[in-house]
């Protein structure tokens, strides 16, 4: 992926104009797609579909979202029984990621997935850093309508981690942010390929710059990455934490991956949600 993209960037840079450099970005981060791991198929089995319905301001056009919802034991015995928005990264649908909703289940969140444009049923559209933002927006607002008064909160995992901070800063009802092998800006993951010291960073037009925006998250945020991440460096989690000025919590999941940090980290997760958020 990381050379692909890079190689993409600069062939695109010099030989296209910048409506197909911006297209071939967008299909590049995303890669937009209905696969799925098998894993994610036996551990999505149970889960109700979710279809969320809007118009898009930014086309005009109508939308379908479909998502996966997977409630927690404790939902209906609870009041106050947290739930929460999972935004999955690249590549994946939201059934590839249901095993790693279902780690979030277990940790006392009910849980509610979504497909952004162009993945899995959703609506079969290009997505873009924009489009993304709208579709986990009506994801958010989906969840407040159907559960109000239950506490909420924002998941993202590598690329959704993006989103999630981007709606963490647009929205003040959420009760803590969280994000997983995330980023600070596109720019930035390109910088730590090998050729990253080419200055490309002009042609991105998908900057996901999440380290300008995770100051303006009003919640709890929890960043958690894994220490033999390859795809993203811990070093720029590292750095999102530390451009966040409100209270956070950073956990580095030793001998955790770009893949399985949400499930080697598992201890360090409940210990953390604990201390930041008063979940038990």
């Amino acid at each position: 992926m990381k050379r692909l993209f890079f190689a993409a960037i600069v062939a695109l840079g010099l030989l296209a104009g910048c409506a197909t450099l911006d297209e071939r970005q967008r299909e590049w981060i995303f890669q937009p797609s209905d696969r799925s791991w098998s894993r994610g198929a036996e551990a999505a089995e149970g889960m109700a579909d979710v279809w969320i319905d809007f118009q898009s301001e930014e086309t005009g056009q109508p939308v379908k979202l479909h998502g996966l919802w997977v409630p927690h034991e404790n939902f209906d015995a609870r009041a106050d029984a947290p739930v929460l928005l999972y935004l999955h990264g690249a590549r994946w649908n939201v059934t590839g990621s249901a095993f790693r909703m279902r780690r979030m289940q277990e940790l006392g969140f009910s849980v509610l997935g979504v497909d952004y444009r162009g993945f899995g049923q959703s609506t079969n559209e290009l997505p873009s850093e924009t489009l993304a933002a709208e579709d986990a927006r009506a994801a958010w607002d989906w969840l407040g309508q159907h559960y109000p008064g239950r506490p909420r909160y924002i998941f993202g995992h590598s690329l959704g981690g993006a989103i999630a901070i981007e709606l963490a800063a647009q929205v003040n009802d959420e009760a803590g942010t969280l994000v997983e092998g995330t980023f600070t800006s596109i720019p930035d993951v390109v910088s730590t390929f090998k050729w990253g010291w080419l200055p490309v960073s002009p042609l991105i037009t998908q900057r996901f710059e999440a380290v300008k925006r995770v100051p303006e998250i009003g919640s709890p945020l929890l960043v958690v990455h894994g220490g033999q991440d390859r795809l993203i460096s811990p070093e720029l989690g590292r750095r999102l934490y530390d451009a966040a000025t409100g209270r956070k919590a950073f956990v580095l999941v030793e001998g955790g991956s770009h893949h399985n940090t949400n499930s080697v980290g598992q201890s360090q997760y409940r210990v953390a949600l604990a201390d930041l958020f008063g979940l038990k």
